[in-house]
């Protein structure tokens, strides 16, 4: 009897090290993501000193420090850096499995995502009204940003791309494609005239898209036209949409993300006889064949939904 209680004791003392050693894991995924103990100990439901304590016993178990801490920064070390790369894709991946396992189950668990910042007003809106209500138990982190994410080294489950994408080595999931437009605001149009050819927006002032530090091309009717230099250039459709309704010059946008103010007449599309093509749309990921199921709800949803943005 004494021989066996021992011996489940033993046992009991090898599963209660393997998930804590797991938990560990998670909680330093979850801190490098949100880049402070503070905002790790928020996401997961616990104390900033419990995480802290928390990473101290896996620095102590690794022998190495994943972390440099001061008053004024929080950061990894080349080491953390170098661990966070290897171990949170198998984290990812046992989370994945254990979903794959029950896959007519809801979605639940975290989604990390980035969508560019001007489709993303139009998705935030959706995600947070019709998908929640559909799916209250999983749990978004969005980040909106035309910048393109590493998504494998920042972490991310997915990816939302507009326009053409390089062969990246993910997987493209296209959800279809979105009107563009020319647009300015009424105020200059007073001012400069609207341009009545596709010769004429060369005579015009332009806010452009910069992609990679060059200005992006205006497709129209086959031909490239780039936009020459104006008072105001950005690498976000965000702040193009805000400086062209401000009256700054023509810019391409989203016909999706300037809806609002092309319904109420603070921006008015130019050359409406000129269409321009629409630009593709594509969720990018790594989850390969056995996609989870609270990625698979997020999927569904946005191709659902894109012919409410077209």
């Amino acid at each position: 009897m004494g021989a066996g209680l021992a011996l489940q004791a033993f046992a009991w003392r090898i599963i209660h090290s393997e998930m804590s050693a797991m938990q560990a894991l998670n909680i330093f995924i979850r801190v490098v993501e949100a880049g402070s103990f503070t905002g790790a100990a928020r996401a997961i439901g616990t104390t900033p000193s419990a995480v802290s304590k928390s990473m101290a016993r896996l620095e102590r178990r690794l022998g190495a420090r994943l972390f440099v801490r001061s008053t004024r920064a929080f950061a990894l070390t080349p080491e953390g850096e170098a661990y966070f790369e290897r171990i949170a894709p198998l984290v990812r991946a046992v989370e994945e499995a254990t979903e794959v396992l029950h896959p007519t189950g809801a979605a639940t668990g975290r989604l990390r995502l980035s969508m560019p910042a001007d489709f993303g007003r139009v998705l935030v809106d959706a995600l947070t009204t019709r998908f929640h209500q559909a799916h209250p138990g999983l749990q978004l982190d969005v980040t909106m940003t035309d910048r393109r994410v590493d998504l494998i080294r920042e972490g991310y489950d997915a990816v939302i791309r507009v326009g053409r994408v390089p062969d990246t080595g993910l997987i493209a999931r296209p959800l279809g494609a979105l009107s563009m437009v020319l647009v300015a605001s009424p105020r200059y149009l007073v001012v400069r005239g609207a341009p009545r050819s596709v010769e004429a927006l060369a005579d015009h002032t332009h806010v452009r898209y910069l992609l990679g530090g060059r200005p992006y091309p205006i497709s129209i009717e086959g031909r490239e036209v780039t936009p020459p230099p104006g008072p105001f250039d950005a690498d976000s459709g965000e702040a193009m949409r805000i400086a062209a309704r401000n009256g700054l010059g023509v810019a391409q946008l989203l016909r999706a993300s300037v809806a609002d103010e092309l319904a109420s007449g603070e921006l008015v599309v130019v050359l409406p006889d000129h269409p321009l093509p629409p630009a593709p749309v594509q969720i990018l990921h790594a989850f390969g064949r056995a996609v989870p199921s609270r990625a698979q709800a997020l999927f569904g949803f946005l191709e659902a939904e894109m012919p409410r943005w077209r």
